[in-house]
């Protein structure tokens, strides 16, 4: 009879031990996703006020050089210098489009935390199989 209760002690404890480890491995996980969410957070934050400056100057920089251009050109065709300015700005805002499609199809979100439970999760598998 005292063989079943040591057994049953022994496996009441490898449970708790069990579950702690879980629970360790899991609040981890938590904290390194919240750790990875903020610093997300912080880069989209700064990378949209550095492409806020960029916009606000290059369009400053970009009607300057429209206004001088046409003002140059003017006695030649207005109408012809302001068609090939409209097709060149439509052609780099077609291109930048392009890149922009192509960074977001790339974008990868909160890759180390997957990998981590990724990672966890074949450990778990291993030891119970």
């Amino acid at each position: 009879m005292e063989e079943s209760t040591v057994s049953f002690k022994q496996l009441a404890a490898g449970s708790k031990q069990f579950a702690r480890r879980l629970l360790t491995i899991g609040e981890n996980r938590l904290e390194l996703l919240t750790v990875e969410l903020q610093e997300g957070r912080e880069h989209v934050l700064r990378a949209c006020l550095l492409a806020l400056g960029i916009a606000t100057f290059g369009l400053l920089a970009g009607l300057t050089l429209t206004a001088a251009i046409v003002v140059m050109l003017w006695s030649w065709s207005p109408v012809l210098v302001l068609l090939l300015l409209t097709l060149l700005y439509g052609a780099a805002g077609f291109w930048l489009y392009r890149r922009l499609t192509g960074l977001l199809r790339e974008w990868q979100t909160l890759s180390a935390t997957l990998g981590q439970i990724r990672k966890d999760r074949e450990c778990l598998e291993k030891l119970l199989v």
